[in-house]
């Protein structure tokens, strides 16, 4: 039998996405970023990784850590539980007791385990949160989620199930700061705040506090005043404290735990050095922590865990609350003092028109380049080339009603890495942003500039 001729044969039809997957599948913000970070950390080592917000290993933490490691594995019972049960979609009971006590012990905030609800991460509680609140109501309406500041977290940017969830209000842009002109600080205009919820269509008002990917931290009387504006809307106010209070801490400015009735609080065990067991925690109303069980049940079942049973006796022992003020904010707080002046002489020598934001909190820089000539998102592309990543700002600007040429003239820069890898990372950066500003193209990256000289300055 003669086999068919296989240009006759009809070409394979792939599936039908719907708007969702054709929307996130042809690419995120934080899709690419994730993407380049795990080529990077297999495929290049000696790419200067400036760009993510994986926490640093703190040797204090490492250590107790590995404590708490060896004990499971003397404990045969313990660590069969841990891995061989599902806990609740909620979390794990025990966990969620010792947590409610601890805030009502150490912080004073009413709350009992029906306040709370554990997440495969932060990125997942919010997922839920913005798709549980925004969208479309049973009455047809379409409600959205209030960003107080741009720039605001990436991994926001795309979690909306539908379209045009996210309004951001532009900020007052403070420059320059009298006690240091090379820096500034983003505020949030209160009159557009009052004026979105005017509109009668948020849903609720969220912000990162530390702000990632600014660094900045709104005051304690900003967010007083956040919190009365979502209360007399009737709405939530949703606190990210991913790098903040009451851990892990990573604060530099005077600003203290903040908790309210209608107020939910996003935590997370990532920044205390743990990213690897995925595990967020929300504090919030009982009847917005119903919903988040619900919603883990729906899409994953039950928690990873590992991270609720190993952080369970710092909990019952007071150390979670301590990590912060004992290890990890001193431990940062040096490596921006120090990133900081690496960063500047490096822009001063290149002759670079650049300002960081002030840096109060989370393991940032956000650089503003006034006088740019290209978008970030290209100065981000020839960095790469050049062995050094960041972030470009304009992924950070979802949500605004107009364009602003602030957002294409900023990048996100960390600085948990070591001096040698930073002081390599910002000579590229500066000279790139140099020839940027001065509208000329680099050549092409030296031998050393690859790594391949022994100057490669690899993490």
């Amino acid at each position: 039998m003669t086999p068919p001729d296989p240009a006759t044969l009809p070409r394979p039809v792939g599936p039908a996405f719907s708007h969702l997957g054709e929307r996130i599948g042809t690419g995120t913000g934080i899709g690419a970023l994730m993407d380049d970070l795990g080529a990077a950390l297999t495929g290049d080592p000696g790419m200067r990784m400036l760009g993510g917000g994986n926490p640093a290993l703190v040797p204090e933490v490492a250590a107790l850590l590995k404590e708490s490691l060896e004990e499971f594995a003397t404990d045969p019972a313990s660590w069969l539980s841990m891995l061989g049960n599902y806990d609740p979609p909620r979390g794990n009971p025990a966990f969620l007791e010792a947590l409610a006590a601890r805030f009502r012990e150490s912080l004073g905030w009413p709350v009992s385990p029906d306040h709370l609800a554990v997440t495969a991460g932060g990125q997942a509680a919010f997922f839920a949160l913005f798709n549980l609140l925004g969208g479309t109501a049973p009455d047809g309406r379409r409600r959205r989620i209030l960003l107080p500041l741009a720039p605001e977290y990436i991994g926001y940017a795309d979690q909306g199930l539908e379209p045009g969830l996210f309004r951001a209000c532009r900020p007052a842009v403070e420059r320059p700061d009298p006690a240091d002109p090379r820096t500034f600080k983003y505020r949030i205009d209160f009159a557009a705040v009052d004026a979105a919820l005017a509109a009668g269509d948020i849903a609720a008002i969220a912000v990162s506090r530390p702000t990632n990917p600014s660094g900045n931290v709104i005051t304690d009387a900003e967010v007083r005043r956040l919190s009365d504006a979502a209360a007399r809307s009737g709405i939530p106010l949703i606190l990210d404290g991913a790098y903040g209070h009451p851990f892990p801490g990573i604060v530099f400015t005077d600003a203290h735990p903040f908790w309210a009735p209608h107020v939910i609080l996003t935590l997370s065990l990532s920044k205390l050095g743990l990213p690897g067991v995925r595990t967020g925690i929300v504090v919030g109303p009982p009847d917005v922590v119903r919903r988040i069980s619900a919603f883990t049940a729906v899409t994953g079942l039950a928690n990873n865990n590992v991270g609720q049973r190993i952080v369970l006796p710092w909990i019952r022992d007071g150390r979670l609350l301590e990590i912060g003020s004992r290890w990890l904010r001193p431990y940062y707080d040096e490596r921006r003092r120090s990133a900081t002046a690496i960063a500047r002489a490096a822009l001063d020598r290149a002759g670079v028109d650049a300002v960081l934001h002030r840096s109060e909190g989370a393991f940032f820089h956000w650089l503003w380049l006034p006088s740019l000539r290209i978008p970030s998102r290209e100065l981000y592309v020839r960095l790469k080339e050049r062995r050094v990543l960041v972030v470009p700002g304009e992924h950070f600007f979802f949500g605004l009603d107009e364009p602003w040429d602030h957002s294409r003239q900023c990048l996100r820069v960390s600085y948990a890495q070591p001096d040698a890898v930073l002081g390599d990372a910002w000579r590229i950066l500066a000279e790139t942003a140099g020839e940027a500003g001065r509208g000329r193209v680099h050549a092409r990256p030296n031998r050393s500039e690859h790594g391949q000289s022994g100057k490669g300055g690899t993490p």
